[in-house]
């Protein structure tokens, strides 16, 4: 398992260049914007404006902190996250436009090349069991201490496990404890 601090994870402009994003892990390594086959980033969303269009891309969208976000998708359908929300998938493609529900928001985003990479996100708030049986799984700890087979990843940071693979959570301390787990798996 390759653990992902967050002091080590990149900061690099939007596509569109409206704002920045924390990239956590890319692939292939060192990967651009228009090469990458998955890529799991952060995002800082401080005003309302149209989402970059990332042809041939799925996409899925988390909000991590603020009162949320309203998806506004160019063929009319109106989607609303805020924490409590399922993470969203939708093509990367598609014309959307983001407008905040009240002030900032903070979110995850998590993108893979159609035909080449799948991906599904989970938000997870306590002890478990994860598997994967291809491909990678990705953990992004938010909150809380968590142990992934016995390692401490606190909050911030991010693991890589490699499948086949399995990993046993657990949340050390008490208090508020939250992660997101990514299954990436070749879409071939």
């Amino acid at each position: 398992m390759r653990i992902i601090r967050a002091a080590d994870c990149l900061v690099m402009p939007w596509k569109n260049g409206g704002g920045t994003t924390t990239e956590i892990a890319v692939a292939p390594d060192g990967a651009s914007l228009n090469d990458f086959d998955w890529r799991i980033s952060m995002a800082h969303v401080g005003a309302d404006g149209p989402f970059s269009s990332f042809p041939g891309i799925d996409r899925t969208l988390s909000v991590l902190t603020g009162a949320g976000i309203t998806l506004a998708f160019g063929d009319g359908e109106r989607v609303r996250l805020d924490r409590a929300s399922a993470p969203c998938p939708f093509a990367a493609d598609r014309a959307v436009e983001g407008l905040l529900v009240d002030g900032p928001i903070d979110d995850l985003n998590v993108m893979s090349r159609r035909g080449r990479w799948r991906h599904r996100v989970e938000r997870l708030s306590g002890a478990g069991s994860l598997s994967a049986a291809e491909g990678l799984l990705v953990l992004v700890a938010r909150k809380g201490d968590w142990l992934v087979n016995g390692a401490a990843l606190p909050a911030g940071d991010s693991a890589v496990r490699e499948a086949p693979g399995r990993v046993e959570l657990a949340v050390s301390g008490g208090g508020e404890a939250e992660l997101y787990a990514v299954w990436l798996t070749p879409a071939g």
